[in-house]
């Protein structure tokens, strides 16, 4: 078992767009390593630590937004939970691939990145 405790410490120096941030660039590793079933304990491991970022951001947040992190805490918390039979069905595995690009995008979006980069 991981100790948090640093990887909480950390995070949270940094404002909430670098977090989103953050998030969004471990769904997209998730979608990435899908692709190979060799890498499914690298996913496993990014789904937890995606669920501590989004525990540990969302009580910063405005209430509709942290809502919305808490689902998709919620559907990381399914993929785990059903993780065998996810890495073993390539289409289960393309579902989650095709959700977890589409969370990232969304995340990437809320985090208000995406516009500070394109003012600059």
């Amino acid at each position: 078992m991981k100790d948090w405790t640093q990887k909480q410490q950390r995070l949270q120096r940094d404002n909430i767009p670098t977090r989103l941030g953050n998030l969004a660039a471990n769904l997209a590793r998730i979608k990435s390593f899908l692709d190979d079933p060799a890498h499914g304990d690298l996913v496993v491991s990014l789904v937890e630590e995606s669920k501590f970022f989004i525990e540990w951001t969302a009580q910063s947040m405005d209430i509709d937004q942290a809502a919305e992190l808490v689902d998709l805490q919620r559907l990381l918390s399914r993929w785990q939970r059903h993780w065998s039979q996810i890495c073993t069905d390539t289409e289960a595995r393309t579902q989650v691939t095709l959700v977890a690009k589409q969370a990232s995008e969304h995340v990437l979006s809320m985090s208000g990145l995406l516009s500070e980069a394109a003012t600059q």
